[in-house]
């Protein structure tokens, strides 16, 4: 093999190993532009999560907001509705779930596993019947002094955990904590 033919053999192959390469960072631009639009945008990363101010919510009140296109039911409970709650044995509830999702998911539907915080004041839930997806009247409505879905007639109780009807578990607890004394974050 002469000089001239070795040369060009090189040659040849820088061209091969060239050409590879800017396919491979060509191919790889081309498939980060379609994964990268499919990440959601600001708007949507906006909304989900929200800071809610609870300064104005007086104990036996609750504030409604809307979080993620749904209302999320913010109570600041009595401290009867507290007690009338924490004296409901598991034994009775349809779904002895917390359905809490700031707790570990096999946790019990006890009232201290539906609350935001230790002394039970707080009970931040989604708004939303787990039937059919109802939005249940509150404030003291229904056979357990805690909402009511007029639709099909599921009662919940103070600590919004199903107690009659045909909604099969307790209104959800979404991630949910106090940031300051009167923020709460959703999300």
């Amino acid at each position: 093999m002469s000089h001239a033919e070795e040369h060009a053999g090189t040659r040849r192959d820088f061209l091969y190993y060239a050409t590879a390469g800017v396919g491979a960072v060509a191919g790889g631009a081309a498939v980060w532009t379609l994964v990268d639009q499919m990440n959601p945008s600001a708007d949507v990363k906006a909304l989900s999560s929200i800071f809610v101010d609870v300064s104005a919510v007086e104990v036996g009140t609750q504030l409604t907001v809307k979080w993620r296109g749904k209302p999320v039911f913010i109570r600041r409970r009595t401290p009867e509705e507290i007690d009338a709650a924490r004296k409901v044995p598991l034994d009775v509830l349809i779904d002895k779930g917390a359905e809490n999702a700031n707790i570990d998911a096999t946790a019990t539907a006890d009232d201290k596993n539906r609350t935001l915080d230790e002394a039970g004041e707080w009970l931040v839930m989604m708004g939303v019947c787990t039937h059919l997806g109802c939005v249940p009247l509150g404030n003291g409505s229904g056979d357990f002094g805690g909402w009511f879905c007029p639709c099909h007639g599921s009662h919940y109780d103070t600590a919004g955990r199903i107690r009659k009807g045909p909604a099969p578990r307790n209104l959800p607890v979404p991630v949910a904590k106090f940031t300051t004394e009167n923020t709460i974050l959703l999300g």
